[in-house]
């Protein structure tokens, strides 16, 4: 039977996970939110995330668990919905962010990132913002 990890281990791995994920899920709600309210999304989102720790680290995507919960967070203070390729083109074109990186933050497959930008295009291309 596996033992559950230590205490120091999950704080590090908290850490390294805000480390990793603030900086760009702050830049998404202010891209969306004014200055304040973005915080306050981004705060509450790390509150979540740290309350609810273990069951994230057992969730087969971290990072999907969380960003699924930050953008319908954020999309309720906007007060708008957002679709996943209007996202990927906010991170990508807007925020400048690589594809591997959008990946990473956003707990998909960086193919799938790069299909919901296509549809992004398509849709431009087609007249639809």
């Amino acid at each position: 039977m596996k033992t559950a990890p230590s205490l120091p281990l999950l704080t590090t791995a908290f850490y390294a996970f805000y480390d990793l994920h603030r900086p760009v899920y702050h830049a998404y709600a202010a891209a969306l939110l004014t200055s304040e309210e973005a915080s306050l999304a981004v705060t509450q989102l790390f509150d979540l995330v740290a309350g609810n720790w273990t069951t994230v680290m057992t969730d087969p995507s971290p990072s999907a668990w969380a960003w699924s919960r930050h953008v319908r967070t954020v999309t309720r203070r906007a007060g708008r919905t957002t679709t996943p390729a209007e996202d990927a083109a906010l991170l990508h074109y807007a925020l400048h962010l690589s594809i591997d990186k959008i990946a990473t933050v956003t707990g998909t497959e960086p193919a799938s990132v790069t299909a919901l930008l296509g549809v992004c295009r398509r849709n431009r291309l087609r007249g639809r913002s």
